[in-house]
């Protein structure tokens, strides 16, 4: 924890400047003012005699981590928090981390500041233990991400179970043959990866590791991956991506060397998006009702404020299914 002491030195100042600026002394110019308020931000210090008064201070704000805001998972997501935070009077601040960990660690201090009154992780960089220490300072609880040994509330859909019915499907069109592309090793990504893994195992496939893609998020992925498809000498007849994004570039890319979707590759997607419904072919996906998991999440977050939660380590799991399309 930092002290007046830390604060002094940030700003330059002596600390009986600090002092005399925190209690609202007069006679103390605005730049001095400015300088030792940039610095308690900085470092997240609040006053050892202001801190309950902070604590119980309603900012009507709540602050929501997303990696990839371009990403219509999460526009969709965040939209639909929005809709229902407004409903009680609060407004949402979006965090967009671009999967940084120091950029994650950055925003907590709003938290620490009591520029908000909670956080909402739609994403997560780095491990609970860094995450931890943050609690003190007001709710933070897991959407869709996760972390398997935090102490804290988990609104998530089982992922391990999407990942299974996707590649559960391919299996049932004929497909024995199926690569699998995933984003990096989130919780999200790794269980889903469990469920292809799950399918495939029980129909007595060993999976190839050439069929396993990593570290793709993005339409232009997609286009990527079936370059790399094509050239490989044995080649998956299907794909199930975790992402209609890179199913759509997938598909896109296939269509241009003359490959048809889904008879020379069949192709799986991961959250039901617009453009799932927009490609031609249309993208058999895997609905996750983003919506609800948005309204879900905010209704927690609000019931953890107004004291009529626990925030505890519990998972709240909400429904997902098989959208079958035209891409198989």
């Amino acid at each position: 924890m930092y002290t007046i002491k830390d604060v002094a030195l940030k700003a330059g100042l002596s600390q009986a400047t600090v002092s005399r600026v925190i209690n609202n002394h007069p006679y103390v110019s605005e730049e001095k003012k400015v300088a030792v308020k940039n610095a308690m931000e900085e470092l997240g210090y609040v006053p050892n005699s202001s801190a309950q008064q902070m604590r119980n201070l309603k900012t009507k704000k709540i602050a929501v981590f997303v990696s990839r805001i371009v990403n219509p998972f999460f526009s969709q997501l965040v939209d639909a928090m929005e809709k229902r935070a407004a409903t009680c009077g609060f407004q949402l601040i979006l965090c967009n981390t671009r999967i940084d960990k120091e950029k994650e660690l950055e925003f907590f201090k709003l938290l620490i500041s009591k520029q908000v009154d909670g956080i909402i992780m739609a994403s997560v960089e780095n491990r609970w233990e860094v995450i931890e220490p943050f609690t003190k300072y007001g709710p933070i609880i897991f959407c869709n991400e996760y972390l398997a040994d935090a102490t804290i509330t988990r609104v998530r859909l089982d992922q391990i179970e999407g990942g299974y019915i996707g590649t559960k499907h391919l299996l049932e069109k004929g497909h024995l043959k199926i690569a699998y592309c995933q984003g990096n090793d989130s919780s999200v990504s790794i269980n889903r990866r469990k469920g292809y893994l799950k399918a495939v195992t029980e129909a007595g496939i060993e999976p190839v590791q050439e069929w396993m893609f990593r570290d793709v998020f993005t339409i232009e992925d997609g286009r990527a991956i079936f370059r790399k498809i094509q050239q490989l000498p044995n080649p998956p007849t299907a794909v199930f991506s975790g992402s209609d994004e890179v199913a759509a570039g997938i598909i896109h890319e296939a269509k241009k060397h003359s490959w048809n979707v889904p008879n020379d590759l069949a192709v799986v997607g991961f959250d039901d998006q617009p453009i799932a419904e927009l490609l031609d072919p249309q993208i058999t996906t895997i609905n996750q009702f983003t919506t609800n998991i948005g309204y879900k999440t905010m209704d927690v977050m609000l019931e953890i404020i107004n004291k009529k939660r626990v925030n505890d380590a519990q998972d709240i799991l909400l429904p997902i299914e098989l959208v079958e399309r035209q891409s198989t």
